[in-house]
């Protein structure tokens, strides 16, 4: 009897995507050599089956500061357990794919905590993890590419039936590039029922976000279809000066739909609405009907990548889906993409090129033409004007149109039916001078308070928990960083009303005090007359402006400065919290902790390291940090 063919299990945990592209490159890489693979989210995944699989392949990303994505949460929560033997896994096979950003303290933490634990439980690795770094000129793929030549290489070595004509063997493309994963359905105009009529403007708004992301194959989670609630922005306010080079907005939202229930440090979701040119234009270069019903099917109905839900049933006009779902003016496409197309240029010159960045050759050109110039797919599409795609592929590549998230700058008790939020509207020159834009933030910028435009919403957990009243604080947020602790700042004020709180310290940093000093008056008058800022209550304000003076002062050398404050705090069980850019700030501001910690108790360094990493494990050392 003929020996049954080897499955390669692919498991991907991701938070922005780029894990989950990673792992499907991996897939489609194992599939043209012949090998049938299952890709799926680790959440997907029974993880009481490891002992059972033979082959299995991890590409996992790192989030935050060393954290988890959301979708790896159960998966490593079952592998930490103390009752697993070191002879669990014996017998099974793994390799491991990380991707994160050297920029972070916690390059690829996750991976490497991955790649450990199986190993301590007695899998064995068929080749040295790989890392992918964001930092690196050709981003993650620089580290995807040899990682994978290797894996198949050794793979092939382990056992011939994986590759049954060897690892350098490729089923032609034109078999695999003619095929989609996804269907889509046009409906005639007078079959399809409009429910417009029938419901609430939004409700009517809610449905069709629901219905289009439903049918979407963005890995949108279940909970990202329909919004939690609906917004209206009640106040657009500047909060920098215009010749400080920054343009950081506070923005004030009213509850129109249901009032949601959040807490300070949470997370609040939106879903920005695309330019309409830029949607119109897409529509006309692709040759699309922008007033066609369709419906997307996946054209397996077990396929991994897609999900079908009831309300993907129903059709929808093909230029709303395309607004609801597809990111075509911001986001630039993946490699994929480039190679898919060079299967549609009719264009020599054009396929050439395509192919050329499609191949790992042109790797690094494609990343400066593509990821460095952040171009959309639809000026990517522009530039090949001979490529005609069909919308099938399109909605399969295309970027997913994603939510944005912002943290909380408010409190609840301080205004109900209300959420603030703190937001830089994000500009910036590419190597080759062409301006760029955020997405979302330009967006919000831009609206105006008396439009009354409904704004869906989602609210999700912080990953800075709520401190109670009688816990002492201290507090580092530079630049937008500050916008978490305002709500703290609000919440802190109310209780203090009705009973004792416990010391607050603030330290903030901006480049000028005349320019960039977010909500200036706010801070200054909690500390002064009796405020939960104030010397009087125990705490203070801090604030480090680096480019008032020819040297610069950042947040770090303010806590520095106020080490024996601190370290008094520190003793007395105060939690301390940190928010604001990923770059270098976070790690800065730990070593001056290390510094006080060593110098104000006493201690070695290495203790002093120690010590802090105590108090994050006891829930009292809080990260928040966004790139």
């Amino acid at each position: 009897m003929e020996d049954r063919r080897p499955k390669l299990v692919i498991l991907y945990a991701t938070q922005t995507g780029n894990a989950l592209d990673a792992a499907e490159r991996a897939a489609r890489e194992a599939e043209r050599r012949g090998c049938p693979v299952m890709l799926l989210s680790i959440d997907e995944y029974d993880v009481s089956s490891l002992p059972h699989e033979d082959t299995i392949i991890f590409v996992v990303s790192t989030t935050g500061q060393g954290d988890t994505p959301d979708s790896m949460k159960v998966f490593w929560k079952f592998l930490l357990q103390r009752n697993l033997s070191k002879h669990w896994l014996e017998g099974v096979r793994y390799a491991v794919f990380g991707l994160g950003d050297s920029g972070y303290q916690k390059y690829n933490f996750v991976s490497k905590k991955l790649d450990k634990r199986l190993s301590d439980l007695g899998a064995m690795a068929i080749v040295e993890k790989g890392l992918g770094d964001d930092q690196h000129p050709s981003g993650y793929e620089a580290a995807l590419d040899p990682w994978m030549s290797s894996l198949w290489s050794t793979l092939n070595q382990i056992n011939d039936k994986f590759f049954p004509q060897g690892p350098d063997f490729l089923i032609p493309d034109m078999k695999l590039i003619d095929q989609p994963k996804i269907h889509i359905t046009y409906h005639s105009v007078d079959k399809v029922d409009s429910q417009s009529s029938l419901n609430s403007d939004l409700k009517w708004i809610e449905m069709q976000i629901e219905r289009a992301r439903s049918m979407s194959p963005g890995k949108f989670t279940h909970d990202k279809t329909r919004p939690n609630c609906f917004l209206k922005l009640i106040q657009n306010q500047r909060l920098t000066r215009a010749e400080c080079g920054k343009d950081v907005r506070h923005f004030e939202f009213e509850f129109v739909s249901s009032t949601i229930e959040y807490k300070v440090g949470d997370i609040l979701e939106v879903l920005p609405s695309q330019n309409q040119a830029a949607v119109d234009s897409f529509i006309q270069r692709c040759n699309l009907d922008p007033e066609a019903f369709i419906t997307v099917h996946p054209k397996e109905m077990n396929n991994h990548l897609l999900h079908t839900r009831t309300s993907a049933n129903v059709p929808i006009k093909l230029k709303t889906f395309v607004e609801l779902t597809m990111d075509v003016a911001s986001a630039p496409p993946r490699r994929y993409f480039f190679e898919v197309m060079s299967y549609f240029a009719t264009a020599p010159h054009e396929k050439e090129k395509l192919q050329y960045f499609a191949s790992p050759e042109g790797r690094d050109d494609l990343y400066q033409y593509n990821q460095k110039e952040r171009r959309s797919v639809l000026e990517v599409l522009e530039d090949f004007p001979s490529v005609q795609m069909p919308f099938e592929w399109l909605v399969q590549l295309v970027p997913p149109l994603k939510t944005r998230a912002f943290s909380i700058s408010s409190s609840p008790l301080a205004h109900s039916n209300q959420v603030h939020l703190t937001v830089s509207v994000v500009s910036w020159m590419t190597p080759f001078k062409r301006k760029r834009s955020g997405l979302c933030s330009t967006w919000l910028a831009k609206l105006d308070p008396e439009q009354s435009i409904y704004i869906p919403a989602w609210f999700q957990k912080g990953t800075l928990s709520p401190p109670p009243p009688s816990l002492p604080l201290i507090l580092i947020g530079p630049g937008t960083g500050c916008a978490p602790f305002r709500g703290f700042v609000e919440e802190r004020a109310i209780q203090n009303e009705s009973s004792a709180t416990a010391p607050v310290l603030f330290f903030f940093g901006c480049r000028n005090e005349d320019g960039d000093f977010l909500y200036r008056d706010f801070w200054l008058s909690h500390s002064q007359n009796g405020g939960v800022l104030s010397e009087a209550k125990g705490g203070g304000l801090f604030v480090a402006f680096s480019r008032d003076q020819p040297q610069k002062v950042y947040v770090q050398h303010k806590v520095q400065e106020n080490s024996r404050k601190i370290w008094n705090l520190l003793t007395e069980g105060a939690a301390i919290y940190i928010a604001g850019s990923s770059t270098k700030m976070p790690s800065d501001v730990l070593l001056a902790f290390e510094d006080i910690v060593s110098k104000e108790g006493g201690l070695p360094r290495e203790s002093a390291v120690r010590w802090l990493r105590t108090l994050e494990k006891a829930g009292r050392y809080h990260v928040e940090a966004w790139s």
